[in-house]
């Protein structure tokens, strides 16, 4: 649809608020909007310059444009994000949330069961949820069913049966888990007070509960009755116990939502936070694809009533960093400048973050499973961008690591044909250098690793990734020179910050695309190395083969060197100290041996 041709029937465009939905030529519908104005807003699509090329390619599909006229702005509200979720216009933001959460449902039957589940059956029960993670539902569960005895099986349990005696108690009665209403043993009204403390469990609600058993176990102690006393006193525990697992932020908060958002090009990342009296009840995290480059603002919003309408929140409170339009009646839009509101906000937007960076995690390149042309294609484009004479199927990454300046080892990681291959990685403790020196390390390690190589007649890799940039690289090269390596394979340095890639000799650096296929297997393969060289050198900690270079000193053992080290930090602090220094803190006779070993000129 043209602008002339819109000119021609926006007169016919009512002024109320309402929905206007945009339908291309073969009927698919492309786009579904709200409006305070229909004709405004839809106008607005028409008369204007579009910077964005989405919203440009949509104005040109329009061939026709329906309206709904709602009696208010919430009515537009609730009516749109109904659509969209019905039928999920091409040009609409999309929410990528296709699971199915579980419930824990009461059963509409005489004396109701609960239980988990998936489905939900319009036959009168009363479902409660949805839940994130079923872990979280399994351990209601358990509390639910140690502290409150309801029945599990699935006997139809109508007055007529009851009173017939069809059933006997089982063994759930014998343990104290049922009361026995398949016999007559308890009423329905005791079995619904049990329901409604079940209610408050799952509401976040426990003083209720706490309070009741209190008050039994008070009445048990009078009556001598100690047993039924204990069991409510462990009752209590155990829900004292549950309660401290969750984040209790302010019993005053009450019930509320706290949402977050993060945007990054055409993608978004929403967190809800669910809070009931003041406890986190449950958290989730959402990706949205924005298909028309719209605000924050209004994706939020979308958001909010999706999450809301998903997890059947009828909380009066929604918290967000930012204003919205949200037109909900008798729901109150908070942004908070401090306090506890403020907190849990803060704490949304932590779990935003990091739902994004795991992302991004996730998104670095893994060939493991793929198949060989998706890992030969990768492989030949890095070949390309880094200009190597050979297909880089053998690649290996150095790394050096030391703890709080001490104790230096290096690592060293294979892949073959994009993938890890774990069983050539190879560990070294530096030998030759004293001290902290990652170019004399990097020097040694790479050395010793295509020295040996060649000794074996194994064969060399293509490519061999030095992580640390120029210093190390030119360290490195100092051994394949050595060893008369020039040209038999191409070594680069990696920058550990920018991830710069660097040639040996050249005075500038390389710097791939962000997203390229390319730089994600780099990463890989440095995180690979990172992993390898940390854990190897933890576990040399854990297992004490290191020894601290005070303990070396004759005279010194482990004890004074402990001491020192927790008072200063490091050896390299401890050699700076004056005698006087350290008689103050291990006496004059060991002052005197650890001040002459680090100072023997003196």
């Amino acid at each position: 649809m043209t602008a002339a041709e819109f000119s021609q029937i926006s007169h016919t465009i009512p002024l109320q608020p309402g929905i206007y939905k945009y339908y291309s030529e073969g009927g698919e519908l492309l786009y579904v909007g709200k409006a305070k104005s229909l004709r405004k807003r839809v106008s607005s699509y028409f008369v204007k310059n579009h910077d964005s090329f989405k919203t440009r390619k949509l104005v040109e599909h329009i061939h026709h444009i329906e309206f709904t006229i709602v009696g208010s702005e919430q009515d537009a509200f609730l009516l749109e994000n109904s659509l969209i979720k019905q039928f999920q216009p091409k040009f609409n933001i999309n929410l990528k949330d296709d699971k199915t959460y579980p419930y824990l449902v009461i059963k509409h039957e005489a004396f109701p069961r609960v239980f988990f589940t998936r489905n939900v059956i319009k036959d009168g029960s009363e479902y409660l949820g949805p839940y994130t993670s079923v872990w979280r539902v399994k351990e209601l569960m358990e509390v639910i069913k140690s502290n409150i005895p309801l029945r599990t099986c699935n006997l139809n349990l109508s007055p007529q049966n009851i009173a017939k005696g069809k059933y006997k108690v089982c063994l759930e009665y014998h343990l104290g888990n049922c009361k026995g209403p398949c016999e007559g043993l308890q009423t329905e009204e005791d079995y619904r007070e049990g329901l409604s403390q079940v209610k408050n469990i799952l509401k976040g609600n426990l003083s209720p509960i706490l309070q009741h058993f209190r008050l039994l176990m008070s009445e048990y102690a009078m009556n001598m009755e100690f047993e039924k006393a204990e069991m409510m006193r462990k009752k209590i525990e155990k829900l004292q116990e549950y309660q401290s697992k969750s984040t209790i932020v302010n019993t005053k908060v009450g019930n509320v939502d706290v949402f977050s958002i993060i945007s990054e090009g055409n993608h978004a990342y929403v967190n809800y936070l669910r809070v009931l009296n003041g406890t986190i009840a449950d958290t989730k995290t959402v990706t949205l694809e924005k298909k028309l480059e719209e605000e924050n603002e209004e994706v939020l919003a979308y958001a909010v009533s999706y999450l809301r309408d998903a997890f059947k929140s009828v909380t009066k409170e929604i918290i967000v960093p930012i204003e919205i339009e949200y037109p909900e009646e008798q729901v109150i839009v908070t942004v908070p400048k401090g306090g506890d509101k403020k907190k849990l906000l803060e704490l949304s937007e932590k779990n935003v973050d990091y739902f994004k960076e795991e992302l991004h995690r996730k998104k670095i390149l893994h060939l493991e499973g793929k198949s060989d042309m998706e890992k030969k294609k990768v492989l030949y484009q890095l070949q390309a961008d880094l200009e190597l004479v050979e297909l880089p199927t053998h690649i290996e990454c150095f790394d050096n690591s030391n703890f709080q300046g001490a104790y230096p080892v290096s690592a060293c990681v294979v892949f073959k044909d994009g993938v890890a291959s774990k069983k050539d990685y190879r560990h070294f403790n530096v030998k030759t250098v004293e001290g902290i020196n990652d170019f004399a390390s990097m020097k040694e390690v790479v050395y010793r690793r295509y020295s040996r190589l060649l000794a074996e007649q194994q064969p060399l890799p293509q490519l061999v990734i030095i992580d640390g940039g120029k210093g190390q690289l030119g360290a490195a090269m100092e051994s394949i020179r050595a060893l008369d390596l020039v040209g038999s394979m191409t070594v680069v340095g990696l920058a550990k910050n920018e991830e710069e890639i660097f040639f040996p000799g050249d005075k500038d650096s390389i710097k791939l695309p962000y997203d390229s296929e390319s730089l994600k297997l780099i990463r890989r393969v440095r995180d690979e190395v990172h992993r390898f060289g940390i854990t190897f050198h933890r576990n040399k900690r854990s297992k004490g083969t290191f020894k601290n270079e005070l303990e070396g000193i004759k005279g010194i053992g482990e004890n004074t060197a402990t001491q020192l080290l927790k008072t200063f930090r490091s050896v390299a602090k401890i050699k700076l100290l004056t005698e006087d220094d350290l008689v103050k803190e291990v006496g004059a006779a060991k002052a005197k041996l650890i001040y002459n070993y680090f100072h023997p000129k003196e």
